[in-house]
């Protein structure tokens, strides 16, 4: 299976191969597209390329494999603000703010959760995924805000590892939406990154759709919804929340998050970013949550 494909729509079509690449694979530069095609790792239409090909609509990219990502060390940032909203000997519940990125992308960045983290808690330089996400058991995008667990020891990481992935922790979210939403409903439709922009992901209701793109299962609970300015305030929860999960299924059942341009929302001044809040993590039975001024656009 292709570790990244996509297909060549209008913007992109007349784009040489190389500049495409390096433009929409995560982690290959203009120098690694070029070896890997060079290598016969990229493909149009099942047939080896060269680099200087130019694209044309239609025609689906595939690529074998994605280079090595570098890893390296969050760099500590003891002058960032973190506000612990519960704390262990194995883990920590923060409360992370619209605006600040869970870990950083560069090597010599801070402002990140994860400098602030690694700050605070040394231990945790030697935990996690990756060096760059000290500890940090699930990521939430740039612009959604609320409640990040992170491990502190190895142990505890692998063990709260095992029950995100058995669903066994529950994650819920506060949701601004447009239009009304109804509640409660389950929207239980798989999940795929999407070949045509990898900044997003798809939901996925044809079965020849789920198969090509490797679609993954998906659970969003809509359990309340009330009037809101735009729309509805919606609470849902999803404990084994993929990728944009909340916003690609609110989106995919015609109510996308108030400010979610990326997922079909209108662009409005009042909200510059969507406006999703995880609200609450209950882990081992205890609950933690985070507040969020849902009558206003912004914290």
């Amino acid at each position: 299976m292709a570790a990244f494909e996509l297909e060549i729509g209008e913007a992109d079509a007349g784009e040489r191969l190389d500049v495409l690449l390096a433009r929409h694979a995560e982690g290959v530069s203009r120098a690694s597209a070029k070896t890997l095609i060079s290598e016969g790792l990229v493909r149009i239409d099942g047939r080896r390329a060269k680099k200087s090909q130019r694209l044309r609509l239609g025609e689906r990219l595939t690529l074998d494999r994605l280079p090595a990502a570098r890893d390296f060390h969050a760099r500590p940032d003891p002058g960032l603000a973190l506000r612990v909203l519960h704390e262990t000997d194995d883990y920590v519940v923060v409360d992370k703010p619209a605006g600040v990125a869970s870990h950083p992308l560069r090597e010599d960045e801070l402002g990140s959760v994860a400098s602030a983290l690694v700050a605070r808690y040394p231990e945790m330089r030697e935990v996690g995924y990756r060096k760059r996400e000290p500890g940090i058991l699930h990521r939430l995008d740039t612009h959604t805000s609320g409640v990040l667990l992170a491990a502190r020891t190895s142990e505890s990481f692998a063990r709260l590892r095992e029950l995100l992935r058995a669903g066994a922790i529950e994650k819920r979210y506060l949701a601004r939406c447009v239009g009304k939403v109804e509640a409660p409903q389950v929207i239980d439709t798989p999940i795929a990154n999407d070949p045509q922009n990898t900044k997003r992901v798809r939901a996925c209701i044809d079965i020849r759709e789920i198969k090509r793109l490797n679609a993954q299962a998906a659970r969003t609970e809509i359990l309340s919804s009330v009037p809101a300015p735009l729309g509805s305030l919606v609470e849902a929860r999803a404990n084994h929340a993929r990728r944009h999960q909340v916003r690609v299924h609110l989106a995919s059942i015609g109510h996308p998050l108030v400010g979610d341009t990326l997922y079909g929302a209108p662009r409005t001044d009042e909200a510059p970013h969507h406006l999703l809040h995880a609200s609450a993590i209950t882990i081992d039975g205890r609950t933690t949550t985070s507040s969020w001024n849902h009558e206003a656009f912004t914290d």
